[in-house]
């Protein structure tokens, strides 16, 4: 067929090489996907089951991510948002509906209580907030329209850890669904399947990602049952992914484990120096004695991350808190947190649901900068 040079701008007969072998995963970028016949023309989400649709259910890029998600978490299907708050939307929309109750807990991530609050409300679902400590006793909270219950391990503010294997075997002796953020555990370390959660997902903007470039989330299952209602739940509200994002997630799984493991030394040294410092009052980081739930740290993680929270001494007003972080070079001031920069953000709590830390936390992520710079840092702003 003779085709003019406009047609072989879209239709080429160019050829190149083949056999070249890359240790990283291509960027796949696009929207259609061929058939190769119209016999063969199909909508199903799935892709996993009946092959490559469309873009917006992932192309090979997302899907290797999301197997490579799956294969860390121990679950058997995992599906990718475009990010944490993404996946949390994803889980209550696929898995609760108007008339339903919903339990989360009271240091719930701040965007989680606003969805449950406001969305979720709007459209006929009702919540209440449990003491993260409940443990066992969230059966006080069950309502017989109770469909789900969300946990947080530790809340990402104020650090408790939480009794998920309690919460979970109480909740299904009642048939109550267990959804887990796994976000601080950076999915690997705390096992989500072992403690009897049902659905988990972390932001893979955080540790896995690594470099504060990146907004992603991951869902996880083991039941095929939830996996057909969230991936149907996720073809209906249209959540697709962003194969370049894919592409820096799956480059920051490479070393995760080796930042990992930096961050985790250097954040326990600086907090058990801050420990030791007279204008803290308490420090809260789930491996150290004073953070709410130690124990169950203990006994359920392999290992902690670099994000912690300090309380100070009721002598420091608000104005001298804000200062403390304002006087920080090293540490930026700014939300998320798990990249390689180190970051500092003041909180402030007035409800009764809360500890009464009111003004005087801040939390702390620790970056992989030199350990002796950071505690310098550290000082400098203290003597400011």
């Amino acid at each position: 067929m003779t085709k003019s040079w406009q047609t072989k701008l879209i239709h080429s007969d160019a050829t190149v090489p083949p056999g070249y072998r890359s240790l990283t995963t291509p960027v796949y970028r696009g929207s259609t996907t061929v058939f190769p016949s119209a016999a063969a023309v199909n909508d199903s989400w799935d892709q996993q089951r009946f092959g490559y649709t469309y873009g917006l259910y992932g192309t090979p890029t997302a899907l290797e991510l999301a197997a490579r998600i799956c294969e860390l978490e121990s679950g058997t299907h995992t599906l990718l948002v475009p990010g944490g708050q993404a996946a949390i939307s994803l889980i209550d929309f696929a898995l609760l509906q108007a008339g339903d109750h919903v339990l989360v807990p009271a240091n719930v991530y701040a965007p989680n209580r606003h969805l449950t609050t406001g969305l979720l409300a709007r459209f006929g679902v009702t919540s209440s907030f449990y003491d993260p400590g409940s443990g066992a006793a969230i059966a006080q909270s069950i309502r017989p329209n109770t469909k789900l219950v969300w946990t947080e391990n530790p809340g990402s503010i104020t650090m408790e850890v939480q009794d998920v294997p309690a919460i979970a075997a109480t909740a299904h002796e009642r048939g109550v669904l267990v959804a887990l953020d796994n976000t601080w555990g950076a999915g690997i370390l705390f096992d989500a399947f072992a403690a009897g959660v049902d659905v988990t997902m972390q932001a893979l903007t955080k540790y896995v990602g690594g470099h504060s470039d990146v907004l992603l989330g991951s869902v996880t299952v083991r039941s095929e049952e939830l996996y057909a209602r969230l991936g149907a739940a996720r073809a209906a509200i249209g959540s697709g992914v962003s194969p370049d994002e894919c592409s820096l997630a799956l480059r920051g799984l490479q070393t995760m484990g080796v930042r990992l493991g930096a961050v985790e030394r250097a954040a326990l040294e600086i907090a058990t120096w801050l420990a030791a410092r007279p204008e803290i009052e308490r420090v809260l980081h789930p491996a150290l004695p004073s953070c709410p739930g130690h124990e169950i740290w203990k006994r359920d993680f392999s290992g902690s991350s670099g994000v912690f929270s300090v309380v100070f001494t009721p002598a420091f007003s608000r104005e001298r808190v804000h200062r403390f972080v304002d006087a920080l070079r090293l540490f930026r001031i700014g939300y998320s947190w798990a990249g390689v920069t180190s970051l500092a953000v003041a909180f402030e709590f007035h409800s009764a649901e809360r500890p009464h830390y009111e003004h005087r936390l801040v939390r702390l992520s620790i970056g992989l900068e030199s350990t002796v710079d950071l505690i310098a840092d550290l000082e400098r702003a203290f003597r400011a």
